[in-house]
Protein backbone atom coordinates (compact mmCIF):
# COMPACT_ATOMS: atom_id res chain seq x y z
CA UNK A 1 0.00 0.00 0.00
CA UNK A 2 2.95 2.34 0.39
CA UNK A 3 2.78 3.27 -3.32
CA UNK A 4 -0.84 4.46 -2.92
CA UNK A 5 -0.76 8.14 -1.89
CA UNK A 6 -4.44 8.08 -0.93
CA UNK A 7 -5.48 5.50 1.69
CA UNK A 8 -8.71 5.23 3.65
CA UNK A 9 -9.55 2.96 6.57
CA UNK A 10 -13.13 1.79 6.16
CA UNK A 11 -14.95 -0.29 8.76
CA UNK A 12 -17.14 -3.04 7.30
CA UNK A 13 -20.76 -2.49 8.30
CA UNK A 14 -23.12 -5.36 9.13
CA UNK A 15 -25.36 -4.13 6.30
CA UNK A 16 -22.50 -4.62 3.80
CA UNK A 17 -22.99 -8.38 4.07
CA UNK A 18 -25.14 -10.36 1.65
CA UNK A 19 -27.14 -13.58 2.06
CA UNK A 20 -23.96 -15.61 1.55
CA UNK A 21 -22.34 -14.16 4.68
CA UNK A 22 -19.68 -11.97 3.06
CA UNK A 23 -19.43 -8.38 1.84
CA UNK A 24 -21.55 -7.89 -1.28
CA UNK A 25 -19.66 -7.26 -4.50
CA UNK A 26 -21.15 -3.78 -4.98
CA UNK A 27 -19.67 -2.59 -1.68
CA UNK A 28 -16.13 -2.96 -3.03
CA UNK A 29 -17.01 -0.47 -5.78
CA UNK A 30 -18.29 1.96 -3.14
CA UNK A 31 -14.99 1.57 -1.27
CA UNK A 32 -13.12 2.36 -4.49
CA UNK A 33 -15.40 5.35 -5.09
CA UNK A 34 -14.61 6.74 -1.62
CA UNK A 35 -10.87 6.47 -2.28
CA UNK A 36 -11.32 8.01 -5.74
CA UNK A 37 -13.19 11.00 -4.26
CA UNK A 38 -10.41 11.44 -1.67
CA UNK A 39 -7.88 11.41 -4.53
CA UNK A 40 -9.96 14.00 -6.43
CA UNK A 41 -9.87 16.25 -3.39
CA UNK A 42 -6.07 15.93 -3.25
CA UNK A 43 -5.83 17.21 -6.85
CA UNK A 44 -8.42 19.98 -6.34
CA UNK A 45 -11.38 18.33 -8.03
CA UNK A 46 -14.38 18.96 -5.80
CA UNK A 47 -16.80 16.20 -4.85
CA UNK A 48 -19.82 18.27 -5.94
CA UNK A 49 -21.04 18.82 -9.48
CA UNK A 50 -18.78 21.43 -11.05
CA UNK A 51 -20.19 24.48 -12.79
CA UNK A 52 -17.99 23.96 -15.84
CA UNK A 53 -15.32 21.24 -16.11
CA UNK A 54 -15.23 18.11 -14.00
CA UNK A 55 -14.82 14.33 -13.89
CA UNK A 56 -17.20 11.65 -15.05
CA UNK A 57 -16.66 7.93 -14.56
CA UNK A 58 -16.33 6.17 -17.92
CA UNK A 59 -15.65 2.65 -16.65
CA UNK A 60 -14.64 0.75 -13.55
CA UNK A 61 -13.35 -2.74 -12.82
CA UNK A 62 -12.94 -4.88 -9.73
CA UNK A 63 -11.10 -8.16 -9.27
CA UNK A 64 -12.37 -9.86 -6.11
CA UNK A 65 -9.49 -11.71 -4.51
CA UNK A 66 -10.76 -12.79 -1.09
CA UNK A 67 -14.16 -12.57 0.61
CA UNK A 68 -14.46 -10.11 3.48
CA UNK A 69 -16.75 -10.75 6.45
CA UNK A 70 -18.03 -8.59 9.28
CA UNK A 71 -16.42 -7.48 11.57
CA UNK A 72 -13.44 -6.11 9.70
CA UNK A 73 -11.67 -2.96 8.65
CA UNK A 74 -10.29 -2.56 5.15
CA UNK A 75 -7.71 -0.10 3.88
CA UNK A 76 -8.50 1.15 0.40
CA UNK A 77 -5.91 2.93 -1.72
CA UNK A 78 -6.04 5.01 -4.88
CA UNK A 79 -3.27 6.15 -7.17
CA UNK A 80 -2.98 7.55 -10.66
CA UNK A 81 -1.82 5.01 -13.18
CA UNK A 82 -1.94 6.97 -16.40
CA UNK A 83 -2.87 10.41 -17.71
CA UNK A 84 -4.20 10.75 -21.23
CA UNK A 85 -5.24 13.81 -23.17
CA UNK A 86 -8.81 13.99 -21.79
CA UNK A 87 -8.84 11.19 -19.22
CA UNK A 88 -6.90 9.39 -16.56
CA UNK A 89 -6.84 5.91 -15.06
CA UNK A 90 -6.93 5.38 -11.31
CA UNK A 91 -5.79 2.12 -9.71
CA UNK A 92 -7.47 0.87 -6.55
CA UNK A 93 -6.39 -1.68 -3.96
CA UNK A 94 -8.34 -2.90 -0.93
CA UNK A 95 -6.56 -4.80 1.84
CA UNK A 96 -7.46 -6.43 5.15
CA UNK A 97 -4.62 -6.91 7.65
CA UNK A 98 -2.22 -5.98 4.83
CA UNK A 99 -3.41 -8.74 2.47
CA UNK A 100 -5.10 -7.74 -0.80
CA UNK A 101 -8.83 -8.50 -0.95
CA UNK A 102 -9.65 -6.64 -4.19
CA UNK A 103 -8.03 -4.55 -6.88
CA UNK A 104 -9.49 -2.51 -9.67
CA UNK A 105 -9.33 0.54 -11.84
CA UNK A 106 -11.41 3.47 -12.97
CA UNK A 107 -11.26 5.44 -16.20
CA UNK A 108 -12.25 9.04 -15.53
CA UNK A 109 -12.91 11.52 -18.33
CA UNK A 110 -12.95 15.28 -17.88
CA UNK A 111 -15.97 16.91 -19.47
CA UNK A 112 -17.46 20.34 -19.89
CA UNK A 113 -20.73 19.97 -17.98
CA UNK A 114 -22.38 22.69 -20.09
CA UNK A 115 -21.63 21.11 -23.48
CA UNK A 116 -21.05 17.46 -22.54
CA UNK A 117 -17.79 17.51 -24.52
CA UNK A 118 -14.51 16.02 -23.34
CA UNK A 119 -11.82 18.51 -22.34
CA UNK A 120 -8.05 18.29 -22.03
CA UNK A 121 -6.65 17.52 -18.57
CA UNK A 122 -5.41 20.98 -17.48
CA UNK A 123 -1.74 21.56 -16.74
CA UNK A 124 -2.47 22.52 -13.11
CA UNK A 125 -4.25 19.19 -12.61
CA UNK A 126 -1.32 17.36 -14.21
CA UNK A 127 1.02 19.14 -11.79
CA UNK A 128 -1.16 18.17 -8.82
CA UNK A 129 -1.14 14.54 -10.01
CA UNK A 130 2.65 14.70 -10.38
CA UNK A 131 2.94 15.98 -6.81
CA UNK A 132 1.09 12.84 -5.59
CA UNK A 133 3.71 10.60 -7.09
CA UNK A 134 2.78 11.06 -10.69
CA UNK A 135 1.47 8.85 -13.38
CA UNK A 136 2.61 7.86 -16.81
CA UNK A 137 1.47 10.43 -19.36
CA UNK A 138 0.07 8.91 -22.53
CA UNK A 139 -1.52 11.88 -24.25
CA UNK A 140 -0.17 15.15 -25.60
CA UNK A 141 0.67 17.71 -22.98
Amino acid sequence: MESYPVQLEIPVAWGDMDAFGHVNNTVYLRWFESARIALFERIDIGATRPEKVGPILASTTCDYLTPVEYPATVVVGARMQRIGNTSFIIEHLATKHGAPVARGSAVVVLIDYETGEKVRVPDEMRSAIDSLGGAQATGPR
